[in-house]
């Protein structure tokens, strides 16, 4: 429990998460009915906001199935990769779950005196165990994965957006001006433009330079027009 509610502290956007975690562990022994009901929910949740984010369908009532195969397509797995391959079992156990969770419910289509008291006998401590550690596991994932993937495509986003690297063959007019106002310097048999040696030798104050060329221009033109 202590890596989801980790990962769910870590991205705030989870947080209501938090009472699914609390009933799951708070009836895994007295009442597992209750924790398979609210670890089916944790998983559905997380798919459906995940679903919701990236604006996929997922029509008016999905299975839980539908809705964690859905959650990693709108991830960006494709169908063939081994992760999605993956889910399709994974989304099973969420299947399982709900399966479970009716046939063990106390409130799930009645159930006779007998069958309420041996209800929770029907699944032993260790598979109740690991029924809940393979659904915080993918819970924990499809978070990490969300958010990952979201902080990425943001990165992405910004450096599209970027202004592209200065290069000195960009750079045309300064480089003309730059060269006016220094000339070539010759060393025996060679000779390199001010602007050229200028943007090897130190691109920092090349940079620094162009830019305030660039400042400039406007204002030279202004007073060229008066």
């Amino acid at each position: 429990m202590e890596k989801l509610r980790a990962t769910i502290e870590q991205y705030g956007r989870w947080k209501e998460l938090g009472q699914y975690i609390d009933r799951m562990e708070g009836h895994l022994e007295s009442d597992f009915s209750i924790s398979v009901e609210n670890a089916k929910a944790l998983l559905e949740s997380i798919g459906k906001e995940i679903c919701s984010a990236k604006v996929v369908e997922l029509g008016s009532s999905p299975s839980i199935n539908a809705v964690l195969k859905r959650a990693f397509v709108a991830l960006g797995y494709p169908g063939e990769s081994l992760v999605s391959k993956v889910s399709g079992s994974l989304a099973n156990i969420g299947q399982e779950l709900g399966n479970l969770r009716n046939e063990i419910s106390p409130t799930s289509h009645g159930k006779s005196l007998d069958e309420l008291r041996e209800r929770n006998n029907k699944v032993d401590l260790l598979t109740r165990e690991f029924l809940i550690a393979s659904t915080l596991a993918v819970a924990v994932f499809l978070i990490r994965a969300f958010e990952e993937r979201k902080d990425h495509e943001i990165a992405t986003s910004k450096n599209a957006d970027a202004v592209p690297p200065l290069d000195y063959g960009t750079a045309e007019d300064f480089n003309t001006f730059w060269d006016e106002a220094y000339g070539e310097f010759e060393m025996g048999d060679y000779s390199y433009p001010a602007s050229e040696i200028l943007f090897n030798v130190d691109f920092q104050a090349y940079e620094t330079e162009y830019k305030s060329f660039l400042a400039s221009e406007p204002e030279e033109e202004t007073e060229a027009g008066k």
